[in-house]
């Protein structure tokens, strides 16, 4: 089983990075799909959740409205796309399959 999280980077407030997480070694179309974040110093917190199928997504309150979680069945890839990016919104980011299989993560840093 493997997820690998990739696209981070360094941003300005504002900006927007688009972050995919390949996966492989799992039924991928049969999982709940989540993106984490954990903070320096902070506890890991759930940021968006996609159903196996794509019709159902829920996110955290901090990040409605700017960020958007989507999935490719046939790529075995979940996506978190990231607008109008926050200080704040700087952590380490990792997503998992059914609360089962973990990413390696993949730091995002928005700097003024």
């Amino acid at each position: 089983v493997q997820l690998v999280e990739s696209g981070g980077g360094l941003v300005q407030p504002g900006g927007s990075l688009r972050l995919p997480c390949a996966c492989s070694g799992f039924t991928f179309s049969g999982y709940t799909m989540t993106w984490y974040r954990q903070a320096p110093g902070k506890e890991r917190e759930l940021v968006a959740t996609i159903g196996s199928t794509g019709g159902r997504t829920n996110y955290a309150d901090s990040v409605k409205g700017r960020f958007t979680i989507s999935r490719d069945n046939t790529k075995y890839t979940v996506y978190l796309q990231m607008n109008n990016l926050k200080p704040e919104d700087t952590a380490e980011y990792y997503c998992n399959a059914g609360n089962r299989y973990w990413g390696q993560g993949t730091q995002v840093t928005v700097f003024s």
